[in-house]
């Protein structure tokens, strides 16, 4: 993997406050409180980050090549985004801050 989508991730979620990096290594992820609100992740060789959304289904119908559902945590409302495609990262990095307001909803106004 290009360290650079690790990079934009990084700079994306550590931004918000109180959130903090776990591992710190290629399966990077990103809490706030000790809640994990986005992981890297690698599945079948392809880099993906994974999050808690609202609108899942609605991404991976619409934007198959960019989102899928991710084994195990999709029934829990997350979805995955594929980090070696053309991703559109002002929507990714809005959708990882909705991941984040609602795994810590109290602490954002």
């Amino acid at each position: 993997m290009s360290t650079e989508p690790l990079v934009r991730l990084r700079r994306i979620c550590l931004a918000l406050p109180e959130t903090s990096e776990v591992d710190g290594t290629a399966e990077a992820a990103f809490r706030v409180r000790d809640k994990i609100f986005a992981m890297r992740h690698q599945v079948s060789e392809r880099d993906s980050v994974w999050f808690k959304t609202e609108h899942g289904e609605r991404l991976v119908t619409a934007s198959p090549a960019q989102f899928f559902n991710p084994p195990y945590v999709d029934r829990h409302g997350w979805i995955g985004a594929w980090l070696d495609v053309d991703q559109d990262w002002d929507e990714l990095a809005a959708l990882l801050v909705d991941a984040y307001r609602m795994t810590a909803p109290e602490l954002v106004p």
